[in-house]
């Protein structure tokens, strides 16, 4: 006759393996969907060139189409992050794929650049949902720092093999069929990761000392709008124009009502003390920065390659691959070294490796369209950000407790997609900035007949460079291409070297002002896990 106590230990042995059977799942749909979330807000990167064929964007419209899917995300993570704490992540999950799904129906179905950006908003917003989500997910199932560091690093590597599986499908579908195409590959993606995420997820939450913060929502959402606003359309409309100055004090206004919502809030959207953590603090502002440069070197690369020297989708993307393929490569590395080397130096070290392939990429002359030019400084880039990224958010992640991990990680995702906004408007702004400037004084100087010098005017004032350098070589304005293509090339050279900047600005931040290992942001975590969530404030590293 079997024991009790005999009886007990398959039961043990079922629960256990099941519970890892559990844990195992959520972190597969996790990384699915988070990798799902960078292919949308991935895919229009390749297509720019595209986009302006058949569209004929002018001005900011092209920035816009990539920062409408952005602008979402950037503004309502926070607000997932706690729709999830308190409602249940897996819903969130589900319900974002889903969304996504719609958004790039939407988009694929366009037939314009209005219902374009349509598409694009509701896309960010599923997507705004399953950045924060996920990341949550992972923190919240994992409980050792070697679970940690293993489970932020498979996150990063989905997050970033979203960045190169993207431009490869963009590239194929773009080149051998359309961009709309595209967009339609993404939506059945969307449809299938949520039917996994509803089949194997596990569902979690933190609801304790979370409620929904309206006050803290509604000016967070309105400053951070009127923030991107203005650097968007800044270029076209004029820094100095009465909308963009408008915009500039709206945000300003805003966040500092976001502040003041927060300190009073019983329960408030993002507890502003958590910013008291020395690691914390500094990683905020090295993300926002690190990440700025990042996606600049990105959206830089796309119109270089695809908008200026008129290459196809398809070897576009060899360069997006060299970007975000490196993180899949060095996923075991990157893992052991999260376990074992203090997180400053895998991060000052990433930003410096981006730096430098930053100011290299600003050397290429812009005729040079062998991709073997690219693969050496993109390559550099690419490995930077791989480990620049998993530092960033294992640092921010493991310095908070268990019942943070939702806002921690609704915060970095923010920062992150922050920078990741403010990469392509503020690029894209210095950029044609430069080359607008530079093109006239070419234009002036130059010995071509004065009606080509008065068409080429007269399509640079309705559309930039970018527009002269997109007419038809046999045009009359079309003779002006090549001064337009080389002001252009200055320009987004300019752009890399303000990459670059960012970067190393990055690198020596990190470097002076981060201290302590694993060890001490994990003892950190767990003081502060012994005070009460409504009372709790991270002290200084």
């Amino acid at each position: 006759m079997t024991s009790p106590r005999t009886k007990a230990v398959p039961d043990q042995l079922h629960r256990l393996r099941s519970g890892r059977s559990r844990r195992t799942g959520t972190l597969i749909t996790s990384c699915l969907a988070v990798c799902l979330a960078q292919i949308a807000l991935a895919m229009p990167a390749t297509l720019n060139g595209l986009f302006q064929e058949s569209l004929q964007p002018v001005g900011s419209q092209l920035t816009w189409i990539s920062d409408a899917f952005l602008l979402p995300v950037t503004v309502l993570e926070l607000t997932f992050g706690v729709l999830g704490d308190l409602f249940g992540r897996k819903r969130l999950l589900v319900g974002g794929a889903g969304l996504l799904a719609v958004g790039e129906v939407v988009a694929a179905t366009a037939g314009g650049v209005p219902q374009l950006w349509a598409g694009q908003l509701l896309g960010g917003l599923g997507a705004a949902a399953l950045f924060p989500t996920t990341l949550a997910m992972v923190a919240a199932g994992t409980h050792t720092p070697r679970d940690r560091a293993r489970g932020i690093a498979l996150w990063t590597a989905s997050l970033s093999t979203g960045g190169f599986v993207a431009p490869v499908l963009g590239g194929i579908s773009g080149t051998y069929g359309s961009w709309k195409i595209s967009f339609v590959i993404v939506a059945a993606l969307a449809v299938v990761v949520a039917l996994v995420c509803w089949l194997r997820a596990e569902d979690s939450s933190s609801p304790e000392g979370r409620s929904l913060d309206w006050g803290g929502q509604i000016t967070i959402l309105s400053g951070l709008f009127a923030l991107l606003y203005a650097v968007i359309q800044g270029p076209t409309d004029g820094w100095g124009s009465p909308s963009v100055i408008s915009a500039f004090a709206v945000a300003a206004v805003f966040l500092v009502l976001f502040v003041l919502a927060e300190h009073r809030a019983r329960t408030p959207l993002l507890r502003l003390d958590l910013f008291r953590n020395r690691s914390f603090a500094v990683v905020s502002v090295i993300t926002v920065v690190g990440m700025f440069s990042f996606l600049g070197t990105a959206y830089a690369t796309s119109i270089r390659i695809g908008v200026i020297q008129h290459q196809s989708p398809l070897r576009t993307s060899v360069a997006f691959v060299l970007l975000g393929g490196f993180s899949l490569v060095l996923t075991p590395v990157i893992s052991r070294l999260l376990e074992r080397a203090n997180p400053r130096w895998l991060l000052s070290g990433g930003l410096l490796l981006m730096a430098a392939g930053d100011f290299w990429m600003a050397t290429v002359d812009v005729r040079e369209t062998s991709l073997g030019t690219y693969l050496a400084p993109l390559g550099l880039a690419g490995i930077g950000y791989a480990f620049s990224i998993a530092s960033l958010t294992a640092v921010a992640v493991n310095t908070v407790p268990v019942h943070y991990a939702g806002m921690a990680s609704a915060s970095t995702s923010l920062l992150r997609d922050f920078g990741f906004t403010l990469g392509p408007a503020l690029i894209g702004a210095v950029a044609l900035g430069h080359a607008a400037s530079e093109f006239r004084s070419r234009l002036s100087a130059s010995s071509l007949d004065p009606a080509v010098k008065s068409a080429a005017t007269e399509v640079a004032h309705a559309g930039g460079p970018l527009a002269v350098n997109s007419v038809p070589l046999e045009s009359t304005p079309g003779q002006a291409a090549s001064l337009a293509r080389d002001a252009l090339g200055q320009g987004y050279s300019l752009g890399y070297v303000v990459c670059g900047a960012a970067a190393m600005v990055s690198c020596l931040l990190a470097v002076s002002a981060l201290r302590g290992g694993w060890k001490d942001t994990q003892n950190t975590a767990e003081s502060l896990a012994a005070v009460p969530p409504a009372a709790a404030a991270p002290e200084p590293l």
